[in-house]
């Protein structure tokens, strides 16, 4: 199973997503691994929790993967009314600087 497989596979599995797609960023690198990506996660489990909170347990979710296996994630967590507000669209993820335990 890939690294996004895995990803989505655990995200799925813990949050009721209304709507869930993750990125894989990896090729806007100099490594080019699957180190890099950028998850969207509609679901009403965000009603009512603060952007910390949300990050907080997408991290918690995926905290092996970051541990070990993840550079960089770039988080972006949506009530559906508010990912209806945003038209869908979320910004885009920024360079990376380095910073790699491999660098």
């Amino acid at each position: 199973m890939s690294m996004q497989q895995q990803i989505e596979t655990k995200l799925a599995d813990a949050i009721a997503c209304k709507h869930l797609n993750v990125v894989n960023e990896s090729h806007m690198h100099s490594r080019g691994t699957d180190s890099h990506f950028k998850v969207i996660v509609v679901s009403e489990e965000f009603s009512g929790k603060r952007l910390l909170q949300r990050h907080r347990q997408i991290n918690e979710i995926l905290k092996d993967e970051l541990a070990n296996h993840i550079h960089a994630l770039a988080i972006h967590t949506f009530t559906p009314t508010e990912f209806s507000e945003h038209n869908g669209q979320v910004a885009d993820s920024p360079n990376c600087l380095g910073g790699s335990k491999l660098d």
